[in-house]
């Protein structure tokens, strides 16, 4: 019998046995996790260059971007190396740390995106008192306490997790280290303190998501009363952008979290696992840059002084 005294380290699940699928395997996700770093970071640096971009809404998503981007890069590289050396080895440590990370950065990303929900509501049903709720001072001590409660949060979740006893060996059914599975190794009574704990979780997501849906539903009441037709078209489109990926998030979320892990088969936990881990992270960016004008605009200048500068180097090297 194995408990975390003795356990050394887990086995995670792989892609494939075969060397073709492990090759596909590490370029397909090479390539994900390259348009979630390249979409992220053209975000983020748009936003910077650009004054006309500094305001509340994008301040919130450049904290948005670097979640993102710390959130895919927790599981997708190591997974990749995996594929390449064709091992499934993943030390105890490095499996604690894995699910410390994913937890402060899935739910520090929840909080940002409960935080921008308000900040359109503020914006649309308060317009006059938006100067003074949403300065400056106010922005960044949201966003610190968003960042400061993910850690918090993660750290209760990944000590109740590594205080239970496993006594199911250390074979994990999936690409990472995720709860549910890992609770799936432990004994019978050691693991009811932590399905508390989720059971918690999951009753504070949905509260943030039923305080979403009615911000929402007071931001649309006030979207009908705008008398200018491309008034009330932008601040649709806004809002709807962020619906989508709220909604993304936290049912992919909640549904890896609820699924049963015993009668799963292991194709299905990997498919909503790369679903829920990895395809957010390279879909926001396209989400809020393709249906944004401000940030296609900014995104095309920003662009555009690249190639310039380029092509002013060339030209002077020559």
């Amino acid at each position: 019998m194995a408990n975390q005294t003795t356990m050394t380290g887990f086995l995670l699940l792989g892609f494939s046995d075969i060397r073709e699928l492990q090759i596909l395997h590490i370029i397909v996700f090479l390539v994900l996790y390259f348009i979630s770093l390249l979409g992220n970071l053209l975000i983020i640096t748009a936003i910077a260059l650009n004054r006309h971009l500094h305001k509340p809404m994008y301040f919130f998503l450049i904290n948005l971007s670097i979640l993102d981007f710390g959130y895919i890069s927790v599981t997708n590289p190591k997974s990749m190396v995996n594929s390449l050396m064709n091992t499934t080895l993943i030390s105890y440590y490095g499996c604690v740390a894995k699910v410390f990370f994913f937890l402060f950065f899935a739910s520090a990303n929840f909080a940002i995106l409960t935080i921008m929900v308000y900040n359109r509501y503020v914006a649309i049903c308060q317009p006059l008192h938006y100067e003074v709720v949403m300065n400056r001072r106010a922005c960044v001590q949201i966003a610190a306490s968003a960042w400061i409660s993910g850690i918090l949060y993660s750290a209760l979740h990944t000590g109740k997790t590594f205080a239970i006893s496993f006594c199911g060996g250390n074979m994990v059914d999936q690409f990472f280290c995720e709860i549910p599975q890992l609770l799936h190794l432990a004994c019978s009574d050691s693991y009811l303190g932590e399905i508390v704990l989720i059971s918690l979780s999951v009753l504070l997501c949905l509260s943030c998501f039923a305080f979403i849906t009615v911000s929402y539903v007071q931001i649309f009441k006030t979207m009908l009363r705008i008398p200018s037709e491309q008034g009330r078209h932008k601040a649709f489109s806004t809002c709807l952008l962020h619906l989508i990926v709220v909604s993304l998030f936290l049912f992919n979320g909640l549904f890896s979290f609820l699924k049963p892990t015993s009668n799963s088969a292991s194709d299905l936990n990997l498919l909503v696992a790369v679903f829920y881990s990895i395809m957010p992270p390279v879909m926001n960016p396209f989400i809020y840059s393709m249906r944004n004008k401000e940030m296609k605009s900014a995104l095309s200048k920003l662009i555009s002084w690249r190639l310039f500068r380029k092509n002013k180097m060339s030209i002077f090297l020559h």
